[in-house]
């Protein structure tokens, strides 16, 4: 594939993130609130709801992987699961059981899961090793601006439709739009030729995963124990004060924050190392949520959100990179597909354990815990660093 073709297909996956973003966040920030004070579900039940969209995402998201790397074609994969999202999101207006919107969440969620392997495979495929970190904070950059516009796209639906009694149904309704647009975009990326996603980077057995992976992935793991839903941001920011017209425009400032942070955080990567630039990213998340368990006040709501922004803008990205620089280019589908899984599931626990020691010790309790588990985490990855294939930290290894 010529570079001026990889290029633009890093950009293209940007743009299907870009409006994919705009579709997450203008619904998200008004959903725990719509469930809670609306349909009167508890926190438990919101919990378990999230749960289920991540682990539900990245449970498909192996699935789709594997077929990414069987049939090398990514195109057909990203379609159909822009378009389950949009099926999921726009159907939240006409059910309120329980079980319909577990259901329609979980729809939703497997559509996100099936899309994001094949959209990794064509970011790594399309971008040589030297510069992946900054290939990915594109992308990333893209996603997140998206998710800047959305939850100003809210802040104008609310203010228009404050004096309806179906503010929430119209907005619901809405947020399915953007994602017709992504259906339109999947038409202009190119598939990576079959000699792009064979070539080999590095010696591994034919079939097999290295160790270093799943070392990786237990890590991983134990980091997301502690990393429940973003739900729980938004239930803690109205609990210390915050109204519900702020709170789509602290969510655009933390959506700012990780979008002109995300490249220079991947270049970073490329220049000092994945391994401490992902530490960085780990330390940040622990320090922002001891303020949110330690917080009495909402305008500290505003700071912790802004550098919320920068743990997402290391972490998100790099992690990807690491996981890229690990793998063989033809087992990348099925590796990025057993990463998104692993967080899925243990996402589901963390979420449904956050509600638990919210509802039964206080608002504070999930975040003290979500901060310790990071640190936990950091420590073995610094333990473990040597075992990883980062030429920056281990130069025996490039």
């Amino acid at each position: 594939m010529e570079a001026k073709q990889k290029s633009r297909n890093i950009w293209y996956v940007g743009l299907l993130s870009f409006f994919g973003g705009i579709s997450q966040d203008i619904f998200a920030p008004i959903l725990p609130i719509y469930l809670t004070s609306i349909l009167g579900f508890d926190k438990t039940v919101v919990g378990i709801a999230e749960g289920i969209v991540t682990a539900s995402a990245n449970f498909f998201a192996i699935v789709a992987g594997y077929l990414a790397d069987k049939f090398k074609k990514q195109k057909p994969i990203i379609f159909l699961g822009y378009f389950l999202s949009m099926i999921g999101r726009a159907l939240l207006v006409f059910f309120t059981s329980i079980g319909a919107v577990i259901g329609l969440r979980l729809l939703d969620g497997t559509g996100k899961g099936i899309k994001e392997p094949p959209k990794d495979v064509l970011i790594a495929g399309s971008s040589e090793k030297e510069v992946r970190g900054r290939s990915f904070g594109i992308a990333t950059m893209l996603d997140t601006l998206g998710s800047v516009i959305g939850p100003l796209i809210l802040f104008v639906l609310l203010w228009i439709f404050q004096s309806s009694s179906y503010v929430y149904h119209e907005i619901l309704l809405f947020s399915a739009v953007p994602l017709i647009i992504t259906l339109l975009l999947i038409f202009k990326l190119n598939e990576l030729p079959k000699k792009e996603i064979l070539k080999t980077e590095i010696p591994q057995a034919k079939g097999k995963l290295p160790k270093n992976f799943y070392i990786f992935i237990a890590i991983i793991v134990i980091f997301t124990l502690g990393n429940s839903s973003d739900a729980f941001l938004i239930l803690r920011a109205k609990n210390l004060g915050l109204t519900l017209l702020e709170i789509p425009l602290v969510i655009a400032l933390f959506n700012l924050v990780y979008a002109l942070a995300s490249v220079p955080f991947g270049s970073l990567s490329d220049k000092i190392g994945r391994i401490p630039t992902l530490i960085m990213g780990w330390g940040a998340y622990a320090l922002v949520y001891l303020g949110f368990a330690i917080s009495g006040h909402a305008i500290l709501i505003w700071v912790l959100y802004a550098f919320y922004g920068i743990y997402y803008a290391i972490s998100q990205g790099v992690s990807k990179a690491l996981l890229a620089d690990i793998v063989n280019p033809d087992h990348r589908g099925r590796a990025f597909g057993i990463y998104g899984m692993a967080v899925g599931i243990t996402t589901l626990p963390a979420s449904f354990f956050a509600g638990f020691l919210w509802d039964k010790f206080g608002a504070a309790v999930p975040f003290y815990f979500g901060a310790i588990m990071s640190l936990l985490a950091c420590a073995i990855l610094l333990a473990f660093s040597y075992r990883f294939n980062d030429s920056k930290i281990n130069p025996q290894r490039n």
